[in-house]
C-alpha cells in the first residue's frame, strides 16, 4: 500500500527546507542514494514548486522517477514538467537549468534498471499501480 500523500508532502517540505538551508550539505543522501531538488513551474498556478527526489547522474544528464510511491496518479511535479519542461535541478550546492523529457523504449528500460539498482523501492512501487511509472531525463538546457 502506498504511503499517505499528506505524509509524503510534509516529509518533502521538511527535506527541501533542510537541503536548501544547508546549501545541499544536509539531506543530499538518503538510504545510500543521491537526493536532488527539482523545481518545476506549476501548470495552473505558475508558481515555482520544489520536490526532493532520488537522482542519478548519467553523463551530464540526470534521471529521476515519477513514482509517487506507487500511487495510481502521476505526481504533480511530473504533470508540471510535461506542460513546461524547463526546470531547475539542485545537486548539493549547485543549481542548473535543465530540460525534462520522459524517457521511452530502450532508454527508459536502461535508466529504470539503473534507478532500481540504486533504490529497489521503484520495482515495488511499479507493482502497486497500473500506470507505467515515468522515467524522466533531465538534460542541460543549453544542450537542447
Amino acid at each position: 500500500m502506498p504511503m499517505n500523500k499528506t505524509l509524503m508532502k510534509l516529509i518533502g517540505i521538511a527535506h527541501t527546507s533542510l537541503y536548501k538551508m544547508s546549501g545541499g550539505k544536509l539531506g543530499r543522501n538518503m538510504r545510500g542514494s543521491e537526493v536532488v531538488l527539482l523545481t518545476t513551474t506549476g501548470r495552473k498556478s505558475g508558481k515555482q514548486r520544489t520536490t526532493p527526489l532520488f537522482g542519478l547522474a548519467d553523463g551530464e544528464n540526470w534521471t529521476v522517477i515519477a513514482s509517487q510511491g506507487g500511487h495510481p496518479e502521476h505526481p504533480n511535479w511530473y504533470l508540471n514538467l510535461r506542460d513546461n519542461p524547463g526546470v531547475e535541478l539542485q545537486v548539493g550546492g549547485e543549481t542548473k537549468r535543465m530540460r525534462a523529457e520522459t524517457a521511452k523504449g530502450e532508454e527508459r528500460a536502461r535508466l529504470w534498471a539503473k534507478m532500481a539498482e540504486m533504490y529497489s523501492g521503484y520495482d515495488e512501487y511499479q507493482t502497486l499501480t497500473k500506470r507505467v511509472i515515468p522515467v524522466v531525463v533531465l538534460r542541460p538546457a543549453e544542450a537542447t
